[in-house]
C-alpha cells in the first residue's frame, strides 16, 4: 500500500467514508489531523452535523486532536459543546467526550456542569469517556463525579476514575482521600493499584502498611506499587526494598532493574 503521506486528502476521506472494515481507521484519521489544513477542518465540521452516524463520529474523531500543533481549539470545543446539546447516540456522546478530554484545558463552569450531567448516563462507554473529558480538572464539581464513578459497577470505569482523582489532580481533602481508601480493597487490581498512588503522592501515613504489603507481595504487574513507594519516600523501605531484591534473585517476579532503580532513587532523596 502507498504511505499515506502520498494520498490525497479526498481520498483519504473517501476511504474514511465508505470502508466497512474499521482497519486502517485511526491511521486515515492520525494523517487527517496532521495536514491541518482549513479544508479539512471544514469538511470534519460539516461532517458533525451529518444526519450520519459514522459521518459524524468521523467528523468528530478528526477535530478531536487537530492539528500538531493544535489549531481551532476554542471553535472546536464551542462545537462539541453545542453537539452535545441534541445529541442522542451514545457512540457519537462517548467520541465527543474524549474530543473534550483532549481540549479541557480552560473549560468554563458552565461547561464542566453541563459534562458532569453525563455521569448519570445509562451507557459503560459514555461513562468511561467522561472520566476523560473530566480528568485534570480542579473544580469541586467534576472531582465530586470523579469520586462517584470511582464506585461505578464497572472496573474500568473505577480504575480510570481513580487515576483521575489519584494522579490527575492537585486536589488534597478528606473527601478525595475517603475516596481512594474505598478503593484500596477493590477486587480489581488496577483501582486498588491507582488508589495507592493517590493516597502515597499525598503522603498519606495510614498507606505506608499497605505498601509494605504490596512489596512483599511483588509481581511483574508491580511497577506502580515500586512508583507509589519512591513517592512515598520512607526510607524504612530502603532495607525491604534490599531483602526484596536477593529474594527476587530466585523467584524472578519482578523486574530487577525497577527494584534496582527505586532504591537507588530512595537513596538519592
Amino acid at each position: 500500500m502507498n504511505k499515506l503521506t502520498n494520498y490525497k486528502t479526498e481520498k483519504i476521506f473517501e476511504r474514511l467514508l465508505t470502508n466497512k472494515s474499521k482497519e486502517n481507521y485511526w491511521k486515515y484519521v492520525s494523517e487527517l489531523r496532521k495536514r491541518k489544513t482549513d479544508e479539512i477542518f471544514k469538511k470534519s465540521v460539516l461532517l458533525t452535523k451529518s444526519k450520519s452516524v459514522k459521518e459524524r463520529i468521523i467528523g468528530t474523531d478528526v477535530l478531536s486532536q487537530f492539528g500538531f500543533p493544535r489549531r481551532h481549539k476554542k471553535e472546536i470545543i464551542k462545537l462539541f459543546f453545542e453537539l452535545l446539546k441534541s445529541e442522542t447516540d451514545k457512540k457519537i456522546i462517548n467520541s465527543i467526550l474524549y474530543g473534550i478530554g483532549h481540549n479541557n484545558e480552560k473549560l468554563t463552569n458552565k461547561q464542566v456542569e453541563f459534562l458532569c450531567s453525563f455521569g448519570n448516563h445509562k451507557s459503560v462507554y459514555v461513562k468511561h469517556s467522561l472520566v476523560s473529558a473530566l480528568c485534570t480538572i480542579e473544580k469541586d464539581i467534576a472531582i465530586d463525579t470523579l469520586i462517584k464513578l470511582s464506585n461505578d459497577r464497572d472496573s474500568d470505569i473505577r480504575d480510570w476514575s481513580t487515576f483521575g482523582i489519584g494522579s490527575q489532580i492537585e486536589t488534597d481533602n478528606e473527601k478525595i482521600r475517603t475516596a481512594l481508601w474505598n478503593r484500596i480493597s477493590d477486587k480489581d487490581e488496577g483501582a486498588k493499584f491507582e488508589a495507592i498512588s493517590g493516597l502515597a503522592q499525598r503522603k498519606d501515613t495510614r498507606i505506608k502498611e499497605v505498601l509494605k504489603t504490596e512489596l512483599e507481595n511483588l509481581d511483574e504487574y508491580g511497577s506502580l506499587i515500586l512508583e507509589s513507594i519512591e513517592v512515598f519516600n520512607d526510607k524504612e523501605f530502603i532495607p525491604l526494598l534490599e531483602k526484596k531484591i536477593i529474594e527476587n534473585k530466585e523467584s524472578k517476579k519482578v523486574n530487577e532493574n525497577w527494584l534496582l532503580d527505586t532504591l537507588n532513587k530512595l537513596n538519592k532523596k
